[in-house]
């Protein structure tokens, strides 16, 4: 699959996202008491359904909007050279809807998730079916490795207790089953 450079695709969709994460941990930061009406849970879906969206922006913790926002803007810039804007919001979206509901199926009654997990690792789905051969680096790895097997090894992560793998899990398949749509759609134009 051949795409542009990425560093020559406007990037103002991946500001924009960054821009609201980084606000609410900001805000989140000053009240955080405000995080239980953000976050996504069983026990406060039908009173507060906003949260199926607003999780996918709320993270508390440093680290975790530090490694989801770094995989938003590589992930990002490579998927928008791909797919262009609109269907990258798709793919972001859609994939941190189907992580928080998948999420909410298989998760106890009073579990709760936050973060963009789900969104980012649908933009890595996108990726490894359209190019499972690009090379990433992983710190502190000092090599190139395959997509895919960064993919996995991100994978193996998510099953850390207090980490939501259900919204991993759902972000990825939903990126997986668009970028093979893609793919399929791509090769049909070609021939």
């Amino acid at each position: 699959m051949r795409f542009r450079d990425p560093r020559s695709v406007n990037l103002t969709p991946i500001w924009v996202l960054m821009g609201i994460n980084i606000l609410v941990y900001l805000a989140l930061l000053i009240k955080p008491g405000a995080v239980s009406v953000l976050e996504v849970s069983n026990s406060t879906i039908a009173s507060q359904p906003w949260t199926i969206v607003s999780a996918m922006f709320t993270h508390q913790a440093f680290f975790h909007i530090l490694f989801n926002m770094l995989a938003l803007y590589f992930y990002g810039m490579y998927v928008l050279a791909l797919i262009g804007e609109a269907r990258f919001f798709i793919v972001y979206f859609l994939g941190g809807l189907v992580g928080n509901v998948l999420f909410l199926l298989l998760s106890g009654p009073y579990a709760a998730a936050i973060g963009a997990s789900g969104a980012v690792f649908a933009l890595g789905g996108v990726l490894v079916m359209m190019v499972p051969r690009l090379k990433v680096m992983i710190f502190p790895i000092p090599v190139g490795i395959d997509l895919w097997i960064a993919i996995i090894v991100l994978g193996v992560f998510s099953l850390s207790p207090g980490v939501a793998w259900q919204a991993h899990a759902g972000g990825l398949a939903t990126g997986i089953a668009i970028g093979y749509i893609l793919k399929l759609q791509a090769r049909h134009r070609r021939s």
